[in-house]
């Protein structure tokens, strides 16, 4: 299946552009060639069903079109090696890399987050969370622990992280790849990632790679919209935000996700 988008011609483009009048969303002429009538039918369609309003008719929309049945993303999963990711991590010990990223990639696959935007963002936020490319707990800070406080008692009772408590700070602090934080999200992703109750009963857990990977992946699947929003803007420091809430780590996430982007095809 080809990816049609502005300049594109052919025969596929002339089936789009009779669907889209066919559905009411009209494209002007119906000659072939992908032009800015064409792209703006697109976004209107993508717009009414709720997908990345882009522009560009690939897998996603062609298959909310009926025009395909083969929704599956191209993948740039091939190109992702331990060269590539150590020049991503250029203070990283190899062996980290070559140890942990498949546990990565085969989560992202299992997640379908095989395109090169979503890859990208999966390996610049372990640069900004984890750069030593392993799973990591939080550590005390300034934000987390109050003078003479116990540790991560600034958590304890964050309403909106969903903890209930002395204790529940410490025991729910950020961990794994994307450090996971709060009891709220260890009971959500505990339950996505088919761990039951298990993440809650025992939040280490999420430091073990094949976990902390299988977090990552299904916290960016949440987030796969708002992200790929805001990289069309090329606006990294919201796609960030839209994973740490803040710019925590902008900097590395930064120079990792731009590194990457002029390396992976």
């Amino acid at each position: 299946m080809s990816v049609l988008k502005n300049g594109s011609s052919g025969p596929d483009v002339v089936k789009l552009q009779e669907k889209l009048r066919e559905l009411g969303f009209n494209p002007g002429l119906i000659d072939g060639d992908f032009g800015p009538a064409t792209e703006a039918a697109v976004i209107a369609f993508q717009q009414s069903e709720g997908l990345l309003a882009d522009g560009i008719a690939g897998p996603r929309t062609q298959g909310a079109l009926g025009l395909v049945a083969d929704t599956t993303l191209p993948t740039v999963i091939p190109g992702v090696t331990v060269t590539v990711v150590s020049k991503m991590f250029p203070h990283t010990q190899v062996d980290n890399i070559r140890t942990n990223l498949p546990f990565v990639l085969d989560a992202l696959v299992e997640k379908a987050l095989v395109d090169k935007p979503m890859v990208l963002m999966a390996l610049a936020t372990i640069r900004a969370e984890t750069e030593g490319f392993e799973p990591i707990s939080e550590g005390k800070s300034k934000f987390n622990t109050s003078p003479g406080g116990h540790p991560f008692d600034l958590y304890d009772n964050r309403r909106d992280l969903g903890n209930q408590g002395r204790g529940d700070g410490e025991k729910f602090k950020g961990r794994g790849f994307i450090q996971l934080t709060g009891r709220f999200n260890y009971e959500k992703y505990g339950k996505v990632i088919d761990l039951g109750n298990q993440l809650v009963d025992n939040p280490d857990l999420a430091n073990d790679p094949t976990i902390a990977a299988k977090l990552l992946a299904s916290f960016l699947q949440d987030k796969e919209r708002r992200i790929k929003e805001a990289l069309l803007d090329n606006d990294l420091r919201s796609a960030r935000k839209s994973v740490n809430g803040g710019s925590h780590g902008l900097e590395r996430f930064t120079e990792a996700f731009n590194i990457g982007d002029s390396l992976i095809a």
